[in-house]
């Protein structure tokens, strides 16, 4: 590469990932078949861009792209891919590349790269890794997905409690098998069961030949590790842990989980949420067409279901609406306005019962509260609202009856968006996908069904 194309490289170069010029930089060098400009380009690299090259590569180049990565493969490159391009990249490396690419990582990323992989991929890397490593990660493959046991790392470090910071200290520079990285040393009594931990930074601060069990801090908390991920994202959080020891049934220390992984387990909570509170149950951004369909077409039902049902309403007032055509459209006001006010309470109300922040004793609290809110804001746009519909259309008793089924049914709103969830997840299902198209499907029956019977009532 000459020093032209290497200022234009740099030049391009975003604060991170990699930018859009260095992607096309090396598709051209790989379609030309120039491999030793694209090594050079990537060396430098981090994994995680090397990652983002691959996620922007289609399969023909990707499997030249294969081909120039030195080997033993980057381990951190398999943990930065996304599960699809994790899948997409596999099938072109041999089960014995992976292997030996994995043999560095610790444990929990080991389990993040191959926890999605199908059966017959699976059985043919774990074939290739050392039966003592195969043993422990099929016996964490066997975990609950999105449970403690399977997030957990398996390489920890633990001291007994009548040992020295020397002897700890020691232990530490000798052992082989030491995680990557960690925060903390565990201590542990004579069933392995973790009784306090000690931060690396006390181990380096005190007089080395002062015991274990003087500098030792209470463990905050402990991770069973049947626990699910949510759960201990949330004690994380509330304790400002940067790692937890998991234990098994009988208390015994087995792993640990550290904040590394919480962050991930985070974004994944956070993505799920979004997607089921727009009615997908996951990323379908890179799913085949016709599997997106069908999977978007089953929510869609729900939504046909619903406008099936306001139609049938809004019917049994064709009568009105002929008499009155200025209804056909201001009832779609008063719909719209009851359905976002109610999913702004549906999503604040999901997002404070994921995180805890709304339990039994503070539901009837958040309920009136909500109410009150909805109250003051129906009021604020019933006089807004009804004030422009009457001189919009020279009519003082229409603007009223907007004004009227404008506040009956955002209260309902109100009341319906805090109420539904929280009912949803007594029945054990989850408020994020049904409690919004139970709420839109009444907010806009009931809004129909007041203002055209109001109309009906006083104006016709």
């Amino acid at each position: 590469m000459d020093e032209q194309e290497k200022l234009e490289l740099e030049n391009s170069t975003p604060t991170y990932g990699v930018s859009s010029e260095l992607v096309d930089f090396i598709k051209e060098a790989l379609e030309a078949g120039d491999f030793s400009r694209v090594q050079e380009i990537i060396e430098p690299l981090h994994a995680a861009d090397v990652a983002d090259l691959i996620t922007n590569l289609d399969s023909d180049l990707l499997e030249k792209f294969v081909t120039v990565l030195n080997k033993p493969i980057d381990p951190e490159i398999l943990a930065h891919l996304e599960d699809q391009d994790k899948e997409k990249f596999l099938k072109l490396v041999s089960p014995d590349d992976i292997a030996e690419a994995l043999a560095s990582l610790d444990s929990d990323d080991v389990v993040h790269v191959l926890e999605d992989l199908d059966k017959h991929e699976l059985k043919a890397i774990l074939r290739a890794i050392p039966a003592k490593n195969r043993a422990m990660l099929e016996e964490v493959l066997n975990y609950p997905e999105g449970s403690a046991g399977r997030l957990m790392q398996r390489e920890i470090v633990c001291v007994p409690t009548f040992w020295t910071i020397q002897e700890a200290l020691d232990f530490i520079r000798e052992s082989q098998e030491l995680p990557e990285s960690f925060y903390e040393v565990y201590v542990v009594d004579t069933k392995h069961h973790p009784i306090g931990t000690v931060s690396l930074d006390m181990l380096l601060r005190n007089d080395p030949s002062s015991p274990i069990a003087e500098v030792k801090n209470t463990i905050t908390s402990t991770i069973p590790m049947s626990m699910g991920q949510d759960e201990v994202a949330r004690i994380f959080q509330h304790y400002g842990l940067v790692s937890a020891p998991v234990i098994s049934p009988n208390g015994r220390i087995v792993g640990m989980i550290t904040v590394d992984d919480i962050v991930n387990v985070i974004e994944e909570e956070v993505e799920q949420d979004i997607m089921h509170l727009a009615g997908v149950s996951e990323s379908d951004f890179h799913e085949p067409i016709f599997q997106t369909a069908y999977a978007r077409s089953r929510w869609l039902i729900v939504t046909l279901i619903n406008t099936l049902i306001a139609a049938s309403v809004i019917s049994q007032f064709q009568h009105s609406i002929e008499e009155k055509v200025a209804l056909s459209f201001l009832m779609v006001i008063v719909a719209a306005m009851g359905g976002n006010a109610g999913m702004q309470t549906v999503t604040v109300t999901v997002r404070a019962l994921a995180t805890k922040e709304l339990d039994y004793a503070h539901k009837g609290k958040s309920i009136a509260k909500e109410i009150f809110v909805a109250c003051i804001t129906s009021v604020v746009f019933e006089i807004i609202l009804g004030s422009l519909a009457a001189v919009w259309l020279k009519d003082v008793y229409v603007g009223i009856v907007l004004g009227i089924a404008l506040i009956c049914n955002m209260l309902w709103a109100g009341f319906a968006g805090t109420s539904l969830p929280i009912l949803v997840q007594r029945l054990g299902l989850d408020p994020a996908i049904s409690a919004g198209p139970l709420l839109t499907t009444t907010t806009d029956v009931l809004g129909y069904a007041i203002f055209l019977g109001l109309a009906t009532y006083l104006l016709l």
